[in-house]
């Protein structure tokens, strides 16, 4: 079976626009979470569609998916104190509801963006079933400096070998599982993503093909950028 798992626990701390997670602010006519939600549902294989939200916003998002008609396509969960809590309390509710089968798959992706492709998340749910774990990537652009200090450079890596994250990353749900249960205390506070758990544990992880339009709302400008990406889709859906 194949769940996506749409991340939206966070509070949005870095966007100061309004008393509530960037998740929520609208993008066009809708909230962000309903663009990234509705193009989950238009892909067929999933058998189902979870939502991981701060507790302090789950009656919200109900509300707001009961208004839209999506209520009974979409499952709300509460999220965990991070990232990798909000998979881990949705991996354990897929479990409860569908019993546990190692070969699931589970694809997990930003809240926040919600310019993600259909063939996008399609290559990752391949990716997945073909590798056991995929990360959605593009090629670094810009020069990357690492300093371990914040003062002064240590090394300039080979750009030509570096990548940018995206989401969305998708696992079968055995291997995510054990490589979440391999990691310490510290290590689950610290790492970044769930793809990093499998670096960690050794597994493998296929790369699979991004989109630059596939950005993450995370500041007041990268959401005026939705804004201008938004208006031109409306304008090419009305031409």
């Amino acid at each position: 079976m194949i769940f996506a798992a749409i991340l939206a626990g966070g509070t949005g701390s870095r966007m100061k626009l309004a008393n509530m997670p960037k998740q929520f602010l609208d993008l066009g006519d809708k909230p962000v979470i309903l663009h990234t939600i509705e193009k989950f549902l238009l892909v067929p294989e999933f058998d189902g569609v979870y939502v991981g939200v701060h507790p302090d916003w789950v009656d919200y998002t109900r509300e707001l998916l009961e208004r839209e008609g999506l209520d009974e396509r979409v499952v709300v969960i509460a999220g965990g104190a991070n990232r990798n809590g909000t998979i881990a309390n949705i991996l354990q509710t897929i479990n409860e509801e569908y019993g546990a089968d190692p070969e699931n798959i589970i694809v997990t992706h930003d809240a926040v963006r919600p310019f993600v492709s259909l063939s996008i998340i399609s290559e990752n749910i391949k990716a997945a079933q073909e590798y056991g774990a995929c990360d959605t990537v593009i090629p670094a652009t810009d020069t990357i400096v690492n300093s371990v200090d914040a003062n002064m450079i240590t090394e300039i890596p080979d750009r030509s070998q570096l990548y940018q994250g995206q989401t969305p990353q998708s696992f079968k749900i055995g291997l995510l599982e054990d490589s979440f249960a391999r990691l310490s205390d510290r290590e689950k506070e610290r790492i970044p993503d769930a793809c990093k758990a499998l670096v960690l544990a050794g597994y493998p992880v296929k790369l699979v093909d991004g989109a630059p339009e596939n950005i993450k709302l995370t500041t007041v400008m990268d959401y005026r950028i939705a804004q201008a990406l938004i208006d031109r889709l409306d304008e090419s859906d009305a031409e």
